[in-house]
C-alpha cells in the first residue's frame, strides 16, 4: 500500500458567512502539495456556527450549490474533503460532517453528542459512520464525539485504520482536545488526524469565543506525529502503514476484542 498524506487544513471560520468560507476552503486546497490525498478542515467549516436561530438561515441542505461547489473543489484539486456545516434536511438541522471524493462520491456523519448550547438549535445523529480513504477503512468523528469512549470502542471493533476529528474546540480547553486525540488513537492502534479551529467567533448579541486551533497527527501508539499552534497553517503528514501494522502487531488490543 502506497504511504497516503493527510492535510489538516486549520483554519479561522467567517461565522454564517457561507461564501467567504467556501471561497477560504478553495484557496487552501489550491496551496496544497500535489501530493495530498485527503485535506481535512474543521467543524463547521462552511457555515460557522451560533446557538441561535440565525444558524437556521445559513445551514445548508446536501443538494445545495454550496455542496456541489465543494465537491467540484475536490475534482479540480484531486483530493479528498472532509468539512463541516450546519445541515437543513427539512425537518431538522444537524451538525454533519461531508466527506467529498474528487469522482463524485459523497458520505455524511451527523454529530451523535451535541455540546452545550448546540442542543437548542440542533439534533443529534444516530449512526456511527465510515468511508473508505487513501488512509483505509477511517471512522468520522466531530469534537465533543472524542470524549465518549464507547465511540472510539465502536470504531475499535470495526477495526477502522484512522480517525478524522473535525473539531471546534474552545482555546480553554485545549489541552484535553491533545489528550482526547491521544488516547483515541492508543485505545484503537490507528491513525488520528485532528482538524481545529482557530481564530475566535465575535457575532452580535453571541458569547465570544477563542478557539484552540492545535490541530495534531497522532500515531497509532499515541505518539504525537506532528501538531500546529494556533495559526491559519496547513498542517501536511504521510501516514505510513507500516508502522500501523507494525503498532498492531506490538499493542494486540484487537485481537482481543470481541
Amino acid at each position: 500500500m502506497p504511504t497516503p498524506t493527510v492535510a489538516a487544513c486549520q483554519m479561522a471560520v467567517a461565522d454564517l458567512d457561507v461564501s467567504a468560507n467556501l471561497a477560504a476552503v478553495g484557496e487552501r486546497l489550491r496551496a496544497l502539495d500535489a501530493r495530498v490525498d485527503v485535506a481535512v478542515f474543521p467543524e463547521y467549516a462552511l457555515t460557522g456556527f451560533v446557538p441561535d436561530e440565525r444558524v437556521h438561515d445559513a445551514a445548508l441542505d446536501r443538494d445545495d450549490d454550496e455542496l456541489d461547489r465543494l465537491a467540484a473543489l475536490a475534482n479540480e484539486n484531486d483530493v479528498d474533503v472532509l468539512a463541516g456545516f450546519v445541515e437543513d434536511d427539512g425537518d431538522a438541522h444537524y451538525n454533519t460532517l461531508g466527506y467529498v471524493t474528487p469522482d463524485g462520491d459523497r458520505t455524511f456523519y451527523r454529530k451523535r453528542h451535541r455540546w452545550s448550547d448546540e442542543r437548542d438549535v440542533l439534533e443529534p445523529g444516530e449512526d456511527a459512520i465510515t468511508v473508505e480513504t487513501p488512509v483505509g477503512t477511517t471512522g468520522l468523528v466531530t469534537c465533543y464525539d472524542l470524549n465518549f469512549v464507547e465511540v472510539s470502542a465502536a470504531f475499535a471493533r470495526k477495526r477502522v485504520d484512522a480517525l478524522f476529528v473535525a473539531g471546534a474546540w474552545p482555546g480553554a480547553y485545549g489541552q484535553n482536545w491533545d489528550l482526547l486525540l491521544r488516547a483515541r488513537a492508543l485505545d484503537g492502534v490507528r491513525w488520528v488526524v485532528g482538524c481545529g479551529r482557530t481564530g475566535r467567533r465575535e457575532l452580535p448579541n453571541a458569547r465570544t469565543v477563542e478557539y484552540a486551533g492545535r490541530s495534531t497527527v497522532v500515531r497509532p501508539d499515541g505518539a504525537v506525529h506532528a501538531r500546529l499552534n494556533r495559526g491559519e497553517r496547513t498542517l501536511v503528514a504521510d501516514l505510513d502503514p507500516e508502522i500501523l501494522d507494525e503498532q498492531r502487531a506490538f499493542i494486540p488490543v484487537l485481537d482481543e476484542r470481541s
